[in-house]
């Protein structure tokens, strides 16, 4: 398997934002507190928690276990059958890769909470959250460098979003971007990730970020909560134009169109077969459904952002109904 084409290595985002000092240092039986306090206990080590000696064979045949990535090559797959095995392996590298420039980015945008928000215990909490990134980030790139010998770049609408929101001055928007749908995301696929990748090294690494994940989607909605309520609606408009179009970019990633190009798959076949296999919807729509969760516990389930998810399959009818 050989390395996607070259790409730029390094990004600069100007910004202009407006940093808050509070000398009011809140209470310590707040929801944010219970939150750090678990964030505390819940610290691991790359090194010492996650056994590294396992060989990976990348190549190797592979069986996901979960049943939502096809095991064999499903009807319409412009794969062939000898080929899927191939396939599985690249989508592994490109998740793996995603997840590792997704952490990066979650890495620099919560280290911005820190300077913005305006609560003493939103402020603590991002810290210890900036954290957990720079740990998942070292567990990504250790095991690309040592396990896969190989990565893929950036996705383009994964970059672009990160470049918004590193260029963003409303703090809000910041937890919308990255608690809400880049975090929402993350945990789910880390959750399939860990049932359905091909080694015992990656399954260890998900399981483990998995559970960091959680507590910073919770941290996104007790610092988002009634936060929505008394906004205006060209304040409500701003944030649903915004959500928009961070749905809309991180599904089209999903599409896989790297993986079909390195695979030297015409792209546009590929991307019809993910939009189109009933298993490859459903992972999808799994991967969104927290964020369809969270959006309704904050209270920006906006009818726009609802229709644009079932018109690009990122969620039934039904989900929106309960």
């Amino acid at each position: 398997m050989s390395p996607p084409g070259p790409h730029s290595t390094l990004v600069e985002v100007d910004a202009h934002i407006r940093s808050c000092l509070n000398w009011d240092y809140g209470r310590r039986d707040s929801r944010m507190w219970q939150l750090y306090e678990r964030s505390k206990v819940a610290q691991w080590n790359v090194s010492t928690d996650i056994d590294w000696t396992p060989e990976v064979h990348v190549g190797s045949l592979l069986r996901p276990r979960d049943g939502l990535v096809p095991p064999t090559a499903p009807p319409g797959s412009p794969v062939s059958p000898e080929r899927w095995n191939d396939f599985l392996w690249e989508f592994q590298v490109w998740m793996v890769s995603q997840f590792l420039h997704g952490e990066q980015g979650a890495l620099l945008t919560t280290a911005r909470l820190v300077e913005v928000v305006p609560d003493i215990e939103a402020k603590t909490y991002a810290a210890a959250q900036v954290a957990d990134e720079a740990r998942h980030v070292e567990a990504y790139a250790r095991y690309i460098d040592e396990k896969l010998g190989v990565s893929y770049p950036i996705n383009a609408g994964l970059e672009q979003l990160l470049r918004d929101l590193l260029a963003e001055s409303r703090w809000d928007v910041l937890y919308l971007g990255v608690q809400v749908v880049i975090e929402g995301l993350a945990l789910v696929a880390t959750r399939v990730a860990s049932t359905s990748f091909g080694d015992p090294v990656i399954t260890s690494i998900t399981r483990m970020i998995a559970r960091d994940e959680a507590r910073h989607i919770s941290f996104g909605v007790v610092a988002l909560d009634g936060m929505y309520q008394d906004m205006t609606s060209r304040e409500l408009a701003d944030r649903d134009d915004f959500l928009q179009e961070a749905v809309h970019v991180m599904s089209q990633r999903f599409l896989l169109g790297e993986v079909w190009e390195h695979l030297g798959v015409d792209v546009a076949a590929g991307r019809r077969f993910v939009r189109n296999d009933p298993r490859m919807v459903a992972f999808r729509q799994l991967l969104f459904f927290k964020v369809v969760q969270v959006l309704r516990q904050i209270g920006m389930l906006t009818p726009a952002v609802r229709d644009l998810m079932l018109a690009e399959s990122l969620a039934q009818p039904e989900v929106f109904a309960k």
